[in-house]
């Protein structure tokens, strides 16, 4: 199912009383403030930097099961060079839900809401698993928003329904760590996973302390997610990025992907699978600074 071309701007609801800001110190040594606004679908934390007007706005959209953490080394190597935007996903991280998500149109419209809040006429997104379904439905909702589009460990379609349907009968039958291993082996390579033990149990922490109904929600949206038929209406640069050891979208899928969509570009990261973002941060990092200067 794709998404509906060119449709109005969504309404901002104003703050809660229960949003706010808070500090927290990250692994890169800096004070984060975090921050929380409304939408239809809830309240949707993020974290945006200081804006700086001459320079390019990067959203970046994060994986099922986890939350805006993943790119904290990916921010981190690209220093003061964008205005960088991090979100989580209703239903994901702190993100509450009032009404779960039941298309991929839901979270692009709340990241549209959000660069209104903020007040962003124009972005370059980077969506990395489900962020790549988000990132190409936004594009086709509102195209005048987008400048560039960073397609990593996506699809136009991912994977098959009976996947999808196998995956959220177990996780109601028996809870999101019944699946944490399984989704752990696919989510990073054999080299990291034997060197990063500690970083392994922290990102299995990540996963099973999702809400359940929100990576539900999540799942069944990814079922009804296909943009076969949209590829060729992108027009605007787009750089796909897949991982050499990524079964769950394999680098055979980003280099389809890439020749579908006009104006695409194709990098395969060797030795990553299907998070990059956390396996090859500075890499990854490197590949989308020279993406952006280039277009």
């Amino acid at each position: 199912m794709g998404c509906k071309q060119h449709v109005n701007l969504p309404i901002i609801f104003g703050l809660t009383e229960s949003s706010g800001t808070f500090l927290l110190q990250t692994r890169m040594g800096k004070i984060r403030t975090l921050q929380f606004m409304k939408t239809r679908s809830g309240v949707i934390h993020f974290w945006a930097n200081s804006f700086v007007s001459t320079r390019k706005t990067i959203v970046f959209i994060n994986s099922l099961g986890t939350d805006f953490r993943i790119w904290d080394g990916v921010v981190a190597a690209l220093g003061e060079n964008f205005n960088i935007i991090l979100h989580d996903k209703s239903g994901h991280g702190l993100s509450s839900c009032d009404t779960y998500p039941t298309a991929i149109a839901d979270y692009a419209d709340d990241v549209c809401a959000l660069l209104q809040h903020l007040k962003i006429p124009k972005v370059l997104i980077c969506g990395i698993s489900v962020g790549g379904l988000i990132a190409q439905c936004l594009y086709l909702r509102y195209p005048a928003l987008i400048e560039g589009l960073i397609l990593s460990n996506t699809a136009l379609k991912i994977d098959a329904l009976e996947m999808w349907g196998r995956r959220i009968s177990n996780i109601k039958a028996e809870g999101i760590p019944s699946i944490a291993n399984t989704i752990l082996e696919r989510w990073f390579a054999p080299q990291f996973k034997d060197q990063q033990h500690s970083e392994m149990a922290l990102y299995r922490n990540m996963l099973i302390r999702m809400p359940q109904n929100g990576y539900i929600a999540c799942c069944q949206a990814i079922c009804d997610a296909d943009f076969t038929d949209s590829a060729a209406d992108i027009k605007v640069p787009v750089f796909c990025i897949a991982g050499e050891y990524d079964s769950l979208t394999p680098p055979a899928l980003l280099q389809n992907m890439a020749l579908r969509i006009p104006n695409a570009t194709y990098n395969l990261i060797s030795g990553a699978a299907h998070l990059p973002c956390i396996e090859y941060p500075e890499l990854y990092a490197n590949l989308i600074f020279n993406f952006i200067e280039s277009i």
